[in-house]
């Protein structure tokens, strides 16, 4: 079982409150692998910092974490302890490449996906190999979003293969960026009814407008319009807006 389930305490629109979680989180660590639960945590915090470019500061909070020695990891050490290095260089990788440095990322999302399915420990596998599909050049990005894809839906693990949503959605991006909205809008379908599954309302949202973007793209106007107008009314529904809706309504009712 992961050390810990950083999910309930992340609110991606609102990252510095979300640091102030984990730090809390990391000081109430208790019991025998206190320290090594702490050190969890704190990489999450490091990300929240990368999310608010506070680049610096969050390196420094990952390099704190690697000289205490509980980060120093040998292939049969305990889970934890692998957990944690695995958390490190996820954490650290994606540092690199928020700062606009792919090439320092990827091989540490390689080495995170291969370290954590050695250990068993799939839901961070998958999402290791979904950042390394953002970090590759244009040109490999299909055939890595296409393996994560497969490590997600073959695991019996709910987190890991809850991962098929994003990674549908980024599959999709790569044929839009391509033009070929044709394949992207049955990807974003497959996206949709992924997110559907989770039921997580913002992020279905999210997977609606992906869907009818595509379909203004492919010139199916009425339909890319009733879908931003169902959104926009569910949106108000929940006491929300969203100027991308808007966006798309002010070019298809144009």
């Amino acid at each position: 079982m992961p050390l810990i389930d950083p999910k309930p305490l992340w609110d991606f629109d609102d990252p510095a409150a979300s640091e102030s979680r984990f730090l809390t989180a990391a000081e109430g660590a208790t019991g025998p692998a206190a320290e090594t639960v702490a050190a969890a945590w704190m990489t999450q915090a490091a990300r929240a910092m990368g999310l608010q470019e506070h680049f610096d500061l969050a390196h420094a909070v990952l390099n704190s974490l690697a000289v205490t020695g509980v980060a120093v990891v040998a292939d049969g050490a305990d889970p934890g302890t692998v957990e944690l290095a695995v958390r490190l260089d996820l954490e650290r990788g994606r540092l690199f490449r928020s700062a606009g440095e792919p090439a320092r990322a990827l091989p540490l999302f390689e080495k995170a996906a291969e370290r954590a399915a050695r250990a068993g420990l799939d839901a961070l596998q998958v999402d290791a190999l979904h950042m390394a599909a953002l970090a590759v050049p244009q040109a490999e990005q299909l055939t890595r979003n296409q393996a994560a894809l497969a490590a997600a839906r073959a695991s019996t693990d709910p987190a890991a293969r809850d991962w098929d949503a994003s990674i549908l959605n980024n599959i999709g991006m790569v044929h839009a960026d391509a033009g070929d909205f044709a394949t992207a809008l049955g990807v974003f379908e497959e996206a949709l009814a992924a997110r559907e599954r989770i039921g997580e309302a913002a992020r279905t949202r999210e997977a609606r407008w992906m869907v009818a973007w595509s379909l203004r793209n492919l010139g199916r106007h009425d339909e890319a319009l009733a879908m931003q107008r169902a959104l926009k009314a569910d949106l108000a529904a929940a006491g929300a807006s969203d100027p991308y809706v808007e966006e798309e309504l002010a070019l298809l009712e144009r």
